[in-house]
């Protein structure tokens, strides 16, 4: 008999976590199927950013477990923790570059730290890894000098210059014009193929995640309330979900 159950490359079960009083997740659960893009939708201050930090383990909940290939980090030694992050990437908001250092240079930091390949073989990685995005002609650039969606882009070769398993997108279309946002989606898109990997997005813009998501989550008070393909989120029966998806100010979320 065939296990048709598609197989999973991180799994976040009954995780809960508090910043002093404030609960952000509650008995939190979230599948997060390998090769597949995976987008996390909620109200603004829901956590979302929190669960990729659960997943990259940057944090560990207070209760619960988070699994990365079958391996629960929240047991683990910060050594051996370091040794499962080194096959996940995280794509941070703001892209998260240093001023003082060109393009070519913040890309290349993750392979300078984490590897011993000589400098001609760190310059071709760096120069796929930009091309991958568009801005091969970017190199010798400083950051200041790119555009806002030219500095998504950098972030993005960034985070993938280690060929990473699991990428983790926050906010990646965030202040953006619709026209990049299309090239930030299209990237995204391209990048997964590329890397024959596993993506999870962060993002509000739901033209956006519905171009790329294969599944797409509800964050709701603390928890995951519905997770399936796209096509069925979009047309969920679930009155939180249906509010949240048509922006309507009538419905169970308080406004």
């Amino acid at each position: 008999m065939n296990d048709a159950r598609p197989r999973l490359i991180a799994h976040i079960e009954n995780a809960t976590l508090a910043f002093g009083e404030r609960v952000i997740l509650k008995n939190c659960t979230l599948d997060i199927v390998e090769g597949a893009i995976t987008c996390i939708i909620g109200l603004s201050g829901a956590g979302k950013s929190t669960i990729l930090r659960l997943l990259d383990g940057l944090l560990l909940p207070s209760e619960g477990h988070v699994y990365v290939r079958n391996q629960d980090i929240c047991h683990m030694s910060e050594e051996q923790r370091n040794r499962v992050r080194r096959k996940i990437s995280l794509s941070f908001q703001f892209s998260a570059l240093l001023d003082s250092l060109t393009v070519g240079e913040n890309v290349a930091l993750p392979l300078r730290e984490h590897t011993r390949l000589s400098e001609a073989e760190i310059r071709r990685t760096v120069m796929d890894s930009l091309e991958s995005v568009g801005l091969a002609h970017a190199y010798d650039n400083l950051p200041g000098e790119l555009s806002g969606g030219m500095l998504k882009r950098a972030g993005f070769a960034r985070a993938i210059v280690t060929r990473p398993e699991l990428v983790l997108y926050d906010e990646p279309t965030t202040g953006l014009d619709p026209i990049v946002t299309n090239l930030i989606t299209d990237t995204i898109l391209r990048l997964r193929e590329k890397l024959k990997g596993t993506a999870v997005v962060i993002s509000h813009d739901l033209q956006s995640i519905f171009g790329m998501a294969d599944y797409v989550a509800m964050l709701f008070e603390g928890a995951i309330i519905a997770c399936d393909s796209a096509e069925r989120i979009r047309n969920s029966t679930n009155p939180i979900v249906q509010q949240f998806l048509q922006g309507s100010e009538i419905g169970p979320i308080p406004i």
